[in-house]
């Protein structure tokens, strides 16, 4: 397991239980169950009382959890026969964007996501989940297919954000970033958001534009890093605490402002804790939304999409 900062308190006691394990598993004359159960109470009660009120900082942390499950967890778990398509018919392919056909249960679907990867080697090809501008024209791709064959589609966000450098840009990102949006507001059939971990700017906008969005209870999403923010309003990076407070980037913030429809709960100490769990819990979440909207007519679901993206803010600025 791998430890955030503020949790370091609890990685002693539990390492300290794990020792006194170690140490009768070399001596069986020892018996220390009795005293390392004692340990597991106390790092139990811990846990729930570090997680039970979270900062927005920390939940950036515990979102950016190295040990969290990513799209391609989602994918091998929650569907089956998934066929990867690759490449934007154009430039390349996109390693940081994942996506294809797939069944959810018995309902074929296109499922779309971001890949952050799980070690080195992986987050370097997968370029640690920010696309560049054919990650998300592969994606446009894949929408335009669905909507043809009448397949819902399935988005799973977690990106820090697109990638930034110089090639992306001369290859058209904003454009590719906004086409991406655009194509959300189109398609005719169900499009579900799911943002898993980090829902970074228009990198996650661009696959968040959907009929409904959900969010796991310790993700976030925001339209900056709180490092960002605080480097362009303070010039300081270290003001990121702050920042992440301003920036209203929560499951709970963004719920209250109407920004995202559905919060979905992680076990007592995030999903990295029970990778399973959570996405057992994502795919009921996504399997009710998706009946939910099989109720509306195309065209009824298309309006009401596009209403919601338009009245969005409204009544901030009415008051």
């Amino acid at each position: 397991m791998t430890y955030l900062e503020f949790e370091k308190p609890l990685a002693e006691i539990e390492g300290k239980a794990e020792e006194l394990r170690a140490m009768a598993r070399q001596n069986e004359k020892m018996d220390v169950e009795k005293e390392a159960a004692a340990l597991d109470k106390k790092a139990d009660a811990m846990l729930r009382d570090l997680y039970k009120d979270l900062s927005a900082w920390r939940k950036c942390q515990v979102a950016r959890h190295p040990e969290r499950p990513h799209c391609l967890s989602y994918i091998e778990q929650l569907f089956t026969e998934f066929t990867p398509l690759a490449g934007d018919r154009n430039f390349a392919d996109d390693h940081a964007v994942l996506g294809g056909l797939a069944r959810l249960g018995d309902r074929p679907v296109v499922v779309i996501g971001h890949e952050k990867g799980h070690d080195t080697a992986s987050r370097i090809e997968r370029n640690f989940g920010m696309a560049r501008p054919e990650g998300y024209r592969k994606a446009i791709r894949l929408m335009e297919l669905a909507d043809r064959f009448n397949l819902p589609v399935v988005a799973l966000i977690d990106t820090p954000g697109a990638y930034p450098g110089k090639g992306a840009e001369e290859r058209g990102q904003s454009e590719a970033i906004a086409r991406s949006t655009e194509k959300c507001l189109q398609i005719r059939v169900p499009l579900i958001s799911v943002i898993i971990g980090e829902g970074g700017s228009g990198g996650a906008v661009a696959f968040a534009t959907g009929d409904r969005v959900a969010m796991l209870e310790h993700s976030v999403y925001s339209v900056i890093s709180p490092e960002g923010c605080a480097s362009i309003l303070w010039k300081d990076a270290e003001k990121m605490r702050e920042a992440a407070e301003a920036l209203r980037l929560t499951a709970q913030d963004l719920k209250k402002l109407g920004v995202i429809d559905r919060i979905i709960k992680e076990p007592i100490g995030g999903a990295q804790r029970d990778a399973q769990a959570t996405i057992a819990a994502v795919g009921s979440e996504i399997e009710a939304l998706l009946s939910e909207l099989d109720a509306l007519k195309p065209a009824e679901r298309l309006k009401a999409r596009r209403k919601k993206y338009l009245d969005m803010g409204s009544k901030g600025l009415a008051a």
